[in-house]
């Protein structure tokens, strides 16, 4: 396959017009350069209007129906008509074929064996910190992280405490944890000591 300037990619076999000009085989002198400038931009805003309703991309429609124009033998009466109902086959066309195409969805890949290690050693690590911390904070962070939905007033009538002051002692007991654990992390590693 050759690629031709004016017209893109055509078979092999070529007809030639009397401006010396490849065109492909069928294709004579019938639709002008002056009739396909004036109608690019109508076949523009038709496949703009009529792609996002019909699921292909404007740009994809555009060029289908330039191909089709191209194949024509004979060139439409009146090219503006042609070219709009082209339009609208094409996206009738992509219609049916996105109907036949099945969606592939990837496999559901939960957390690899790795992660999963991972995440239980960060929540015994977590749980381990809720047991250093002061007070009633083990009891106050360990309804937070344990996975049930308490409510506030449920935790205050465990703990025996007013709702009011649940807010001030969590964020203590936070800041607490915050701290145990950035510890944690410090000594672990060590100055000088990649992870």
């Amino acid at each position: 396959m050759t690629r031709s300037a004016a017209h893109g990619w055509f078979p092999r076999h070529r007809a030639t017009t009397r401006r010396g000009r490849n065109v492909p085989y069928g294709m004579k002198t019938r639709v002008r350069d002056d009739e396909l400038t004036r109608l690019r931009p109508l076949l523009a805003a038709e496949a703009a209007a009529e792609a996002v309703p019909g699921g292909i991309e404007a740009a994809d429609l555009e060029q289908a129906v330039w191909v089709r124009l191209l194949e024509l033998r004979e060139p439409p009466a009146d090219p503006a008509v042609w070219l709009r109902a082209a339009v609208r086959a094409e996206v009738r066309r992509a219609g049916r074929r996105l109907r036949r195409e099945r969606r592939l969805e990837p496999p559901h890949a939960g957390p690899t064996v790795e992660q999963q290690a991972l995440d239980a050693e960060q929540r015994r690590a977590l749980r381990a910190a809720v047991a250093r911390l002061p007070g009633r904070c083990p009891e106050l962070m360990g309804a937070f992280i344990s996975g049930a939905d308490y409510t506030y007033p449920e935790i205050a009538r465990e703990l025996g405490i007013s709702q009011g002051s649940l807010g001030p002692l969590r964020s203590r007991c936070l800041g607490c944890l915050r701290t145990i654990l950035n510890t944690r992390v410090r000594t672990a590693v060590g100055p000088g000591k990649a992870p």
